[in-house]
């Protein structure tokens, strides 16, 4: 008898842990084609860790973040020579692109490599969605859950999962090849996905489903006020907010809402996300590149990338001083 409690236990277990949670949902949604997760800017200040993800990649972020200044400076250098690509002893704003497109490129690589290895793939080397459905939620029928199914209350997350499933299966035999998995898990680099980018951007922020995005709910997802503390530095508007958001206020008006109705659409969220007229890995190389470049003669030496090397990368010491600075971490 215990043994049959303790194997029905167990398949308790498995299933919860495969059912997901809310944040993950949230993480899914990619709010703007972008280098970094992080927001190049923070409460209105400059945000480094923008910086270090553009140009060492997520998981190589996270391993410096775990070095010792030292050993920090010292791996920097080593990247710097791989950066160098003529060896003349300069990093041009052009091998500083080529540098920053192959670490996205490698994150999406290595991502997709990762959790195709989670799935049980075919015999024809694809994923099939019942496969993606057993691992991802503990739930093998590959119908639409009903009233009654331990996933039933994921059912919103699951319909969104398969209409950008759908949307990534481009010969439509619900199976996706490893290539069809990857504009799966990151459709904003696949420009067949994009509509589906915005679509999921729609969804999240426009809270009364009008089918638009007021300047209120634009507001709403990158200020809470409620975690406002008393803290006068950041400075605050007139009307109480802080002047960052008051920026973004303005942001919205002068340049999202293109046709002045006070909200936004489809082609407006598509121009916010998405913007066409926007080159992310150019504006991060010219930051790099300007915000180094004591000589100011358009390219940077190894010494002067060490000299900004917490503006590259990052280390225990820099990480320790961003958790000092932002006490809500602790």
């Amino acid at each position: 008898m215990m043994q049959c409690y303790t194997f029905f236990l167990l398949i308790i277990v498995v299933v919860a842990s495969a059912i997901p949670t809310k944040a993950d949902d949230q993480k899914k949604r990619v709010k703007e084609k972008s280098l970094s997760d992080e927001s190049h800017s923070e409460n209105g200040e400059h945000n480094s860790d923008y910086d270090h993800e553009a140009f060492l990649g997520k998981e190589e972020r996270q391993t410096f973040d775990q070095l010792s200044p030292e050993e920090s400076r010292d791996r920097l250098g080593k990247i710097i020579e791989k950066i160098d690509k003529n060896s003349d002893g300069f990093v041009s704003e052009d091998e500083l692109k080529d540098w920053i497109q192959y670490v996205q490129k490698r994150y999406i690589t290595s991502d997709t490599e990762r959790m195709w290895k989670d799935y049980d793939v075919s015999d024809t080397n694809e994923i099939t969605w019942n496969a993606y459905m057993k691992r991802t939620y503990g739930y093998g029928d590959a119908g639409e859950p009903k009233e009654g199914d331990a996933v039933y209350e994921y059912r919103d997350m699951i319909t969104r999962d398969k209409r950008r499933w759908q949307r990534a299966d481009s010969n439509n035999d619900d199976k996706l090849t490893k290539e069809e998995f990857s504009n799966f898990l990151h459709p904003e680099d696949a420009e067949h996905m994009r509509e589906i980018v915005v679509l999921e951007t729609l969804e999240d922020i426009d809270k009364d489903k009008d089918g638009f995005i007021s300047v209120e709910e634009y507001i709403a997802d990158i200020y809470d006020e409620s975690d406002e503390d008393d803290d006068e530095e950041d400075g605050h508007h007139e009307g109480g907010e802080p002047e960052w958001v008051q920026a973004e206020r303005d942001q919205f008006a002068n340049t999202r809402d293109k046709n002045g109705d006070g909200k936004l659409n489809k082609e407006e969220i598509r121009d916010w996300i998405i913007p066409e007229d926007y080159d992310h890995v150019s504006a991060e190389a010219e930051h790099l590149i300007h915000s180094s470049d004591e000589d100011k003669d358009g390219k940077l030496t190894k010494q002067e990338i060490l000299d900004k090397h917490d503006l590259f990368v990052g280390s225990q010491a820099t990480d320790f001083g961003e958790a000092l600075t932002r006490h809500d971490e602790f």
